[in-house]
């Protein structure tokens, strides 16, 4: 074998992680341009829930932060959904990487190292579960000042969005109409995907207006479900989704500026905009209770205390809280839309319809000079007790 075959071999099998470099100090333009096999490298302190979100759905391999992850201050919970997703992160690697690695390189994370090549060009922590649990349990402490930190922005946040809380001022017009029907929420939170393939049975049976955030659209759209309004950065959602949907509303900042307007108009997508400082899943479900819905599910929507106090959200955890006051009574967890969903169907039952039908397959070809059509016609019998099966269960 060549040397130069033997040293080729010798590259491809180096260890770690290899994915092709893109590199922005800013979070939010780094997001609209991942792909799947791409190794994020990015400045930001104490990665919220809905980066790591970001981050997962684009199919990114590792993360290279050039600062802290989990600073202490507060348990932020983006890093923990990395790991868990299987993204590598290295951690605290300094602000040079942002100089040193170019966007379009080839990087490969091992150990903690960042190398383009053989060549060391970084190192910081390899985080894995052990040491992101060690430093959420530190993190806790904080707790206390992101309380009061979130008590002062809500009161900022009313006095501020008291018109749209209060009387909907703001809120766009919608073609889907909402009024006195149900409405599901989907965005992209944990085990979203999951969530909504628990609630086949209730989408069927109610027929509920579907509206899909961000991620969440993308979900409903690969579940086979069309999107009746998509809310959410179109930069940030697939092509066919935004197609697929009835209508979509962009978040605009207040100055009326809206990420991702200018796609939609490339693809000749009708869309509104929806002035506000709150995030996308608090404007969808703004959308859907100032429109009269009379129940509004959510799939991927997590409003613990935990998520109110992760710092991504600081400015809008807010309008998180209030948004669910608002909606009150009408605001219905996936989850627990699933378990009531859920039959419950002895398997003895089971067994014994299953056997019923058999029993009757058997005697027709037995007493039948034309058993062939019996058995063809009791096939189709037992065909839809498993799909009445699969209904329950589903």
């Amino acid at each position: 074998m060549k040397l130069s075959g033997l040293l080729g071999r010798a590259h491809h099998e180096l260890p770690g992680v290899t994915g092709v470099a893109r590199v922005d100090r800013r979070s939010g333009d780094l997001l609209r341009r991942l792909g799947p096999g791409d190794v994020a490298v990015l400045d930001h302190v104490d990665i919220d829930r809905r980066t790591a979100e970001a981050l997962v759905h684009a199919g990114v391999v590792g993360v290279v932060n050039a600062s802290t992850s989990i600073s202490g201050r507060f348990p932020n919970l983006g890093p923990e959904l990395l790991i868990e997703a299987g993204v590598a992160l290295v951690d605290g690697v300094g602000t040079a990487v942002l100089r040193e690695v170019k966007d379009g390189t080839k990087l490969r994370l091992h150990e903690g190292g960042v190398f383009v090549g053989d060549k060391e060009v970084a190192r910081g922590v390899a985080q894995d579960t052990e040491s992101i649990a060690d430093a959420m349990i530190e993190a806790k402490a904080g707790m206390a000042a992101q309380l009061e930190a979130f008590s002062a922005n809500t009161i900022e946040f009313l006095r501020r969005e008291r018109a749209l809380l209060l009387d909907g001022l703001g809120v766009p017009e919608l073609l889907v109409p909402i009024r006195d029907r149900q409405v599901l929420v989907v965005a992209g939170g944990p085990r979203h995907a999951e969530e909504l393939r628990k609630l086949r049975r209730y989408i069927r049976e109610h027929r509920p207006v579907l509206i899909g955030v961000d991620a969440g659209a993308d979900t409903l759209h690969d579940a086979g479900f069309a999107p009746d309004v998509i809310v959410g950065d179109p930069d940030a959602i697939a092509t066919a989704t935004l197609r697929s949907g009835s209508e979509v509303v962009v978040p605009a900042q207040i100055d009326g500026h809206a990420p991702g307007l200018e796609r939609i108009q490339d693809l000749g997508i009708g869309a509104v905009t929806f002035p506000a400082t709150g995030n996308a899943e608090d404007l969808a479900l703004l959308l859907a209770e100032a429109h009269g819905a009379s129940l509004v599910v959510t799939v991927g929507l997590q409003a613990g205390l935990r998520e109110f106090l992760d710092r991504g959200n600081a400015g809008s955890t807010p309008s998180t809280f209030l948004t669910r006051l608002k909606l009150g009574n009408k605001l219905v967890d996936g989850h627990a839309v699933a378990t009531l969903h859920r039959a419950r169907v002895s398997s003895g039952l089971v067994v014994l319809l299953v056997l019923a039908v058999v029993a009757a397959m058997t005697a027709a070809v037995a007493v039948s000079g034309v058993g062939q059509v019996y058995v063809d016609l009791a096939a189709d019998a037992l065909h839809s007790v498993v799909d009445w099966f699969g209904g329950l269960f589903g």
